[in-house]
């Protein structure tokens, strides 16, 4: 079994989702949103990310963590501030001595839908089905951390078959 945490990160909203993949199977584990108050100091509001990142690491006690990469937005605050969320994100994962590995958007919607121009309701759709869940997570950025996850127990399997194919 690998436990993985998906990411998708933000200064006001953090969407997370742990899955477990067993065998070929990928169960939700726990999945939801941390969110920070506008017009808080920034200092607070990393704070609040860290310290709920790391009580959601301990408790669910995941085996490897998925973050979403950042693509260079229009607005240059907004990308400030999201990179400072996912710094402190991937801070408490080294603390906890995790393996972080991160995704664009493109290899996401490829790991997800197969597909990497793949529309955003596609996206949460699969993560849907994949998961076997009623409804499609919200907000958004759970739906996407999801997906972040599936792409990375996907992946995993990918790399582990590459290994095995070419040890000695």
């Amino acid at each position: 079994m690998l436990r993985v945490l998906g990411i998708d990160p933000g200064i006001a909203i953090v969407g997370f989702g742990f899955i477990d993949k067993i065998g070929s199977k990928l169960v939700p584990v726990q999945y939801g949103s941390i969110q920070t108050e506008a017009h808080t100091p920034q200092e607070t509001r990393l704070l609040q990310v860290y310290d709920s990142a790391c009580a959601l690491m301990d408790k669910y006690k995941p085996d490897t963590v998925a973050v979403e990469k950042l693509f260079f937005n229009k607005n240059v605050t907004t990308a400030f501030s999201v990179g400072q969320a996912r710094g402190v994100i991937i801070l408490a994962a080294a603390q906890r001595g995790l393996p972080v590995t991160e995704y664009t958007p493109l290899q996401v919607k490829q790991g997800v839908v197969g597909y990497g121009k793949a529309e955003k309701r596609q996206v949460q759709e699969m993560v849907r089905m994949l998961l076997k869940l009623s409804a499609v997570p919200k907000p958004d950025d759970v739906a996407d951390a999801l997906a972040v996850a599936i792409c990375h127990a996907h992946s995993s399997v990918l790399t582990q078959k590459i290994n095995e194919v070419n040890r000695p």
